[in-house]
């Protein structure tokens, strides 16, 4: 790096610990020396003098991060050194206090990616990327912003909360109601007043920022398991919702918090996951402090899955991640974050994880059971549509918010490839209508060659005989998984609602899905919207998928179990293809029970009348969901910031060019004739 930048650094020293644990693996080529397997490293020498010198607070006007040098793909940092270990087991802070008309953003900076001046890829003989982070173990502790907020801003927060991306005023007084006369705004309902105070109550604050929103917050629960916990999945809904309300602090810190968290720990019985992982969730713990009688520290603890149901690491929570700060870009133009170097860093430890070279002969991503929303055994253990969804939004979503350099050139490149190559698969192999299911009806099967038709060896006895009737003349869907000899014909609603948000599918097939939900609405909907998956599995298929799983019974849970939170999808998916009625219609199904049910979690039967057995109650991602999906009904041009339009230099990508076995057949061409409708 030839240029460089300085930062001003208050005499203020930050108060911050990071608990770490060495591992006798290296990382990025760098073996720890040995030592005891954890230790405490103190990375301030004064923790109370953070809360003595507070009037730094007000009076200094340094911030610790990251400017800007000249070379627009660098950053330059002045940070204090300190040898510390290669991973962290909790990032820890002090509690501050918080002076009026300021709000304090501390932002734990612990891991490596913050060790180095810049990143640069070099490049192996598979044409791909490895990350490089120099600097060697320079830390830097924590990152204070500090944000003034002017005293009218603040007296006007305390006398309103404000819908400003759906044009909702929730104040009830007489000037709120002149306003909405003159203005054009709605005034809220009751029960959009009783979600927003549901959400804004959920908040988890961790050293006096909030950081995110926790899981259920039911007062009559006294068992919460892990749904006092804060999950990357479950807060996108909620960041959506503060993001289209003007609130962005939180969906800021969240995003910068986690990305901090982002794995080098021990999962099962000390294995390690990939560098790149993103926990399933997180929890702000109240810990003793070291040397002192009585004092206490929060922590994140992170959760990859060492805590879970049947201990499996999340697929989706760095697919989810990737996808929210694209979204936070998008709705707040901040788009300063998506440049900072440990974030650039982030995504690329996501994508690498992710593109990694295997046996797998597909294009798509290679995942065991219960790694996605569905976090228990339901036989969609190999590439189910959900995760394939996820990833080729999070790629389109990577290709836009990567800085292109030398470094990342070839990250870029694989990352259109694998566009190309995984588009053209979902939608030639995965799509089912009338058409498509008689083909595979008069399948031939053992065929070995390059040119045989059924590529994965389908029997066409696995058709099963609900779908014959079921499909509708006019539409069709992608089905939920495809493996070799298998294909899984149920209908997963997240990950078609997703395929229609990033256009995976084509236009065509996008219009079949909603066609397919309008024509089976009683099955999908019913009286509340949606169902994760449908049919149900029952009698001996249930016992032989699930393991005889008591809670994921037929028609319940992830089982055909109806989901409020799949609402805002459905509404952005609805608003794309220029249906919002279908929408509407679900969201005035919604709103007549979540209130009075007190937004469960999930409910159960064929058509969703019963509130799931074991579902909890004042589930945030189903407030979250509801307020999401009426904001975007009322500002749809909002949703354009949300999804994918097709691109249509993917299909001129083809990977088979690139190769030298001299192929002369190439199926882009069929994927061309998809589109040109």
């Amino acid at each position: 790096m030839n240029t460089t930048s300085s930062i001003g650094i208050s005499t203020m020293k930050p108060c911050c610990k990071i608990l770490t644990s060495r591992r006798s693996s290296a990382f990025f080529g760098i073996s720890p020396p040995n030592c005891h397997h954890s230790f405490i490293h103190n990375l301030s020498t004064c923790r109370s003098k953070f809360v003595q010198n507070h009037r730094f607070i007000h009076n200094s006007s340094h911030i610790l991060g990251f400017r800007r040098a000249i070379d627009p793909n660098h950053w330059a940092l002045c940070i204090p050194k300190s040898n510390l270990g290669h991973s962290r087991v909790l990032s820890r802070c002090c509690s501050v206090g918080r002076g009026r008309g300021v709000s304090i953003i501390v932002n734990v900076a612990s891991d490596v990616r913050h060790h180095s001046t810049s990143v640069e890829g070099h490049v192996n003989e598979k044409n791909f990327e490895k990350i490089y982070i120099q600097g060697g173990m320079n830390v830097k502790p924590l990152v204070v912003e500090r944000i003034d907020i002017g005293a009218d801003v603040e007296k006007e927060e305390e006398h309103r909360v404000e819908v400003s991306g759906a044009n909702v005023n929730i104040d009830n007084s007489d000037r709120s109601k002149e306003a909405e006369a003159s203005t054009g705004k709605r005034e809220a309902s009751e029960i959009e007043k009783e979600a927003w105070k549901l959400l804004h109550d959920s908040i988890v604050n961790y050293c006096g920022s909030p950081v995110g929103t926790v899981a259920a917050n039911d007062p009559a629960d006294k068992q919460p398991l892990n749904y006092d916990q804060v999950f990357i999945r479950d807060f996108v809904p909620s960041a959506l919702a503060f993001l289209l309300n003007g609130e962005w602090e939180i969906v800021r810190n969240f995003l910068l918090h986690t990305l901090q968290l982002q794995s080098w720990e021990k999962t099962v019985d000390c294995y390690s996951p990939g560098q790149g992982l993103m926990p399933a969730s997180f929890k702000v713990r109240t810990v003793p402090l070291d040397g002192s009688n009585g004092a206490v520290e929060e922590v994140l603890d992170p959760d990859f899955g060492e805590s879970a149901i049947g201990r499996v690491a999340p697929v989706d929570s760095g697919l989810w991640w990737i996808i929210l700060l694209r979204s936070y870009g998008k709705i707040t133009g901040d788009y300063a974050l998506q440049e900072r170097v440990d974030v650039q860093t982030g995504i690329k430890l996501i994508l690498n994880l992710c593109l990694t070279d295997g046996f797998d002969m597909f294009p798509s991503l290679l995942v065991t059971d219960g790694s996605c929303m569905i976090d228990r055994r339901m036989g969609i253990h190999g590439h189910p549509l959900e995760i394939q969804a996820l990833f080729y939004s999070a790629l389109r979503c990577s290709r836009e918010m990567l800085t292109v350099n030398d470094g990342s050139r070839n990250l870029v490149m694989a990352i259109n490839n694998r566009l190309s190559a995984l588009s053209f698969h979902i939608r030639e192999y995965y799509w089912a209508d009338m058409k498509k299911i008689n083909e595979i009806y008069r399948y031939k099967t053992e065929e070995y060659s390059t040119d045989a038709i059924n590529k994965f060896n389908i029997y066409p006895d696995q058709i099963p005989t609900w779908l014959v009737d079921w499909v509708p003349e006019k539409g069709g869907y992608l089905i939920g998984n495809l493996q070799p000899a298998h294909m899984d014909f149920r209908f997963f609603t997240l990950g078609n609602l997703w395929a229609i948000v990033s256009s995976l599918g084509t236009p065509k097939q996008n219009e079949g899905i909603l066609n397919l939900i309008e024509a089976k609405w009683d099955d999908l909907v019913g009286t509340m919207p949606l169902k994760i998956c449908f049919p149900a599995l029952e009698d001996e298929e249930w016992r032989i998928i699930t393991g005889s799983d008591p809670k994921n019974t037929p028609w319940s849970y992830h089982n055909g179990g109806s989901w409020p939170t799949l609402l805002w999808q459905f509404t952005l998916a609805c608003i794309k293809m220029g249906r919002p009625e279908l929408a509407r219609k679900a969201v005035a199904l919604a709103e007549k029970r979540l209130s009075e049910d007190h937004w469960p979690e999930y409910y159960d039967t064929r058509n969703g009348r019963f509130i799931g057995k074991q579902s909890r109650l004042f589930q945030t991602w189903t407030v979250a969901g509801f307020l999401t999906s009426k904001m975007l009904l009322e500002k749809p041009e909002m949703a354009s910031l949300l999804f994918w339009e097709e691109d249509y230099e993917l299909l001129e990508i083809c990977v088979c060019a690139l190769t030298k076995t001299g192929r002369k057949k190439c199926s882009r061409g069929a994927a061309k004739s998809q589109i040109l409708v």
